[in-house]
């Protein structure tokens, strides 16, 4: 498949019209997400699909699938393709299951902020009786009372 110049986009371009960083582009391609070509002074070029790969990314990401997880969907397609509507629907399938949990998890974070942060820190009024004697500190360092999918680093 030849490729037109008209149809490369610079790094600026690609960053202006995804909403990502440049570095992040350079990361992503270094990642193996994003593959660019290099003129004959060594700039990057991207072809102008790589804005719906790079849309993917940020839906998945938002999701809260890691880099990994996105690199191993993506790899998932043909000949390294773009995902299509189709593989769209196929892959966000499998991530329902992730965003009810996430769902549920805010959801009992919200209804409980009035009386509690989750972290056994005995300064609230209500943690003397949910967490005599700090029982939480048993369950090691940070908000032990946050729904896990909360709980990240």
């Amino acid at each position: 498949m030849r490729v037109h110049t008209t149809d490369l986009l610079t790094v600026s371009e690609v960053a202006h019209r995804s909403g990502f960083a440049a570095s992040a582009l350079r990361f992503y391609e270094r990642e193996g997400l994003l593959s660019a070509t290099r003129t004959s002074g060594g700039q990057r070029r991207y072809q102008r699909n790589v804005l719906r790969r790079l849309a993917f990314i940020r839906a998945a990401r938002n999701v809260g699938l890691s880099l990994e997880e996105v690199a191993a969907a993506l790899a998932t397609l043909p000949d390294r393709r773009n995902p299509t509507r189709a593989d769209w629907t196929r892959l966000s399938r499998s991530w329902r299951g992730r965003l009810d949990d996430q769902i549920a998890a805010l959801s009992k974070l919200r209804d409980g902020l009035d009386s509690c942060i989750g972290c056994g820190c005995l300064s609230l009024k209500t943690c003397a009786m949910s967490n005599p004697g700090d029982r939480a500190a048993m369950a090691g360092a940070g908000a032990g009372h946050l729904p896990r999918l909360l709980r990240r680093p």
